[in-house]
């Protein structure tokens, strides 16, 4: 039996968030500096985004550039900055041919206006496709997902536009980055760390969690297999019981 007929027969889970972690120290290895690291990472989004549409993923959400990122050295942080104005240039229309959906998701008021401009327009391209939402966190944070969905909630009461005693998981999810998007069903982080790091905290209540020894530029399609393998190998419960789920 071979892969693909391997995921007919099991459940394909519809959203997948990946940590992309690992660049610095595969660069290291190598005996190159940190953002040899950072370029060599492209390779390994197009070979996620390639998986998800050949495999059925409806979402796809990539950790790029977190609102921690900042207290890097100016140069990387520069570098990254730069790497993605280069591949927001050179990969939105490639996306837009495949039908993927881009959104950027995170606080871009801290990026300039350059960058801006690409973010929309690309935005703007791609609105309309619907064989992948392809999200890109950038200058994000967990906890900066959820105060600014709390502000905007509590804007909307002050205002006598909702009540409190409207407001549900329902009500604060549409008020998150991810809002009209199922939850995420896998999480994978490269790079050997077990750990969040303040990803979609909202959004991972029930993600079942893989952790990869492999370093992100090394990630590839084979190794996105055996992440969803791992997935579809376990039980979801939901707070349930196994009999109940069976």
């Amino acid at each position: 039996m071979n892969s693909s007929e391997k995921l007919v027969e099991k459940t394909v889970p519809q959203h997948v968030a990946i940590i992309m972690d690992g660049n610095g120290r595969w660069a290291k290895k190598k005996g190159k500096i940190r953002t040899f690291g950072h370029r060599a990472g492209v390779k390994a989004v197009r070979a996620s985004v390639s998986y998800a549409l050949k495999n059925g993923v409806q979402v796809l959400t990539l950790f790029a550039f977190s609102s921690e990122n900042w207290n890097r050295p100016s140069e990387e942080v520069g570098v990254l900055m730069e790497l993605f104005k280069m591949v927001l240039g050179s990969e939105v229309k490639k996306l837009h041919k495949n039908n993927v959906k881009l959104k950027i998701i995170g606080d871009t008021s801290r990026f300039d206006s350059k960058l801006v401009n690409q973010i929309r327009d690309a935005e703007t391209l791609t609105k309309n496709n619907n064989s992948l939402v392809l999200n890109i966190a950038a200058n994000y944070g967990g906890r900066w997902d959820i105060v600014n969905a709390a502000k905007e909630l509590i804007t909307q009461v002050q205002a006598g536009q909702i009540d409190v005693a409207d407001i549900d998981e329902e009500t604060f999810t549409r008020h998150t980055c991810a809002a009209d998007l199922p939850a995420v069903d896998l999480l994978i982080r490269t790079g050997g760390e077990q750990r969040i790091s303040n990803f979609l905290l909202w959004q991972i209540a029930y993600a079942e969690l893989y952790f990869s020894e492999y370093f992100w530029p090394d990630f590839n399609e084979v190794v996105f297999q055996v992440a969803v393998d791992a997935f579809t190998d376990r039980q979801r419960r939901f707070g349930k019981t196994s009999e109940q789920v069976s």
